[in-house]
């Protein structure tokens, strides 16, 4: 192993040494993820089903559980060299912050114009969109960064790109918005009253601030009633952690490069795609029997699927037009409160992650606003990063174990992925600096409220 003052600040890969496939961790899981159900006939959807959603390729992708490895075709490999590899940053600042003995490192998927990890699927889902000669895409965003990534994208292929962005989020967040229409794309707040589900939502939910799922009904209506369109997603789904695994991929070479052996990898969870995409490899190698980590998924105490929700099947979507899933769930119908500002908002978790961690593979740790604004400072103080507040739930975990390092003396490895930065979530972080930030976290009857309409499967 390494000395560790011989591991520089930053830890860069030739473009050689970039993976030329994707990782599907689902290939190395002897007990797969559950099969995504037609929510008609209650029976594992089929291609020809699928592919009426999504583009076909995503829709074989998305159905995949048994090819350990995608190519990455050419094309996509050639976009991503203009941002990839990303660099393992090693954070002897914030080590000697919390003069601890530990060691972290983070995985920084910010240097991108989209600022996050997002741009990793997008160009792919875009590519294959495009490939197969359709008009333009739709889909949902929370904070943005999805749909920012989104916008660029379709924008390299010159595709249609019509975006339903959470309505506290579209008035929370207008710098990001703006870059999404900068790029072409038709930005919508959701719930609106340009679909049918939208004027449903609306009248059910009135003055409501939206949800992830309610914009994730709207996206997929106007897909399937536009010709030559489909819908595409940027987290929760396979199709998307198999895209985000070059992440993982990266930072299993880069440690290897120097001889390092992770003990902690973190990642924040909201839908799955950053966490899926940083543990996958690791994941797969526990599988495999080669190497043991602890793996930590980080989640807002505000919208805690995997540590309060219930694995069952559950819609994707609040309008209840999507597959049902297999998940850690709050319920389709849960919507978190509006002074959340810390993003991870959806009321479920990736069926591979979910599956992942019930079998215990991944731990699960939710947080208070709060304590994220107060690490994200931290790190910006000494990192010279502004993080943004998803990858900001990471850090608060990382900073938490390292101090516990410091307690026991141990000189952990610890690994997070940064994959996003703050600077179109500068309201978040006034009201933090301001002092007038809150936390929320739902009691147990908020809970049942929603669980109460999950489906009978």
């Amino acid at each position: 192993m390494s000395n560790a003052n011989e591991i520089p600040y930053k830890i860069y890969l030739e473009e050689s040494e970039m993976p030329t496939q994707w990782y599907n961790v689902r290939a190395d899981m002897t007990k797969k993820p559950a099969p995504i159900l037609n929510p008609g006939t209650l029976q594992p959807v089929t291609l020809q089903e699928l592919s009426g959603i999504f583009c076909e390729e995503l829709a074989k992708q998305e159905l995949d559980d048994t090819t350990a490895y995608f190519d990455i075709p050419t094309e996509i490999r050639d976009f991503y060299k203009m941002y990839r590899p990303s660099p393992l940053v090693r954070a002897y600042c914030l080590e000697k912050k919390l003069d601890t003995p530990a060691h972290i490192y983070y995985k920084f998927e910010g240097n991108n114009t989209s600022g996050s990890h997002k741009l990793n699927s997008a160009i792919a889902q875009v590519y294959y969109a495009k490939r197969q000669g359709l008009k333009g895409v739709t889909t949902e965003t929370g904070a943005g960064q999805w749909g920012t990534a989104l916008s660029m994208a379709c924008s390299y292929f010159d595709l249609d790109c019509q975006v339903y962005m959470v309505k506290v989020s579209y008035e929370q967040k207008p710098f990001r918005r703006e870059v999404m229409r900068t790029y072409g794309a038709k930005v919508t707040p959701s719930p609106s009253m340009d679909t049918e589900i939208g004027r449903k939502i609306n009248a059910e939910f009135p003055g409501t601030t939206g949800s992830l799922g309610c914009a994730i009904s709207e996206a997929v209506e106007a897909a399937v009633t536009q010709d030559g369109y489909r819908y595409v997603l940027g987290s929760v789904l396979a199709q998307v952690l198999l895209h985000q695994s070059i992440i993982g991929l990266e930072t299993q070479t880069a440690l290897q490069k120097y001889g390092i052996k992770a003990d902690t990898i973190i990642g924040c969870a909201g839908g799955g795609s950053n966490l899926g995409g940083l543990i996958s490899p690791f994941a797969g190698e526990m599988l495999r029997g080669e190497n043991q980590y602890e793996l930590i998924a980080v989640e807002p105490a505000s919208c805690p699927s995997l540590t309060r929700g219930v694995y069952a099947y559950d819609f994707c979507d609040t309008g209840k037009v999507c597959p049902l899933a297999k998940m850690y769930t709050l319920g389709s119908g849960f919507i978190p409160s509006a002074n959340h500002a810390g993003g991870l908002r959806y009321h479920g978790m990736s069926s591979i992650v979910s599956e992942l961690y019930d079998q215990g593979l991944i731990t699960a740790r939710s947080v208070e606003q709060t304590r994220v604004f107060e690490a994200a400072t931290t790190f910006a103080r000494v990192e010279g990063i502004l993080p943004a507040p998803e990858s900001s739930h990471a850090i608060r975990v990382a900073i938490d174990e390292a101090l516990k390092c410091k307690e026991t003396g141990e000189a952990k490895n610890i690994v997070f992925g940064l994959t996003g930065t703050g600077y179109f979530d500068m309201v978040a972080y006034q009201k933090f600096n301001d002092g007038e930030m809150s936390d929320y976290i739902p009691t147990d009857a908020d809970l049942q409220k929603a669980l109460a309409s999950l489906p009978k499967v």
